[in-house]
């Protein structure tokens, strides 16, 4: 009885890690959508004065 009380919090603390980084992955995504376009220009004006 233990050790399926122990595979069964295991597979919970699994489910929990995963959520946070499909959390943190959404939030990347819409970052840089959302940002997308100023990097760009950002990136675009530094390789233009080298």
């Amino acid at each position: 009885m233990q050790n399926r009380s122990l595979r069964l919090s295991r597979g919970q603390g699994l489910v929990e890690y995963a959520l946070i980084i499909a959390l943190v992955a959404v939030v990347v995504i819409a970052a840089l959508i959302l940002l997308g376009p100023q990097i760009a220009t950002i990136f675009d004006t530094i390789s233009s004065n080298l």
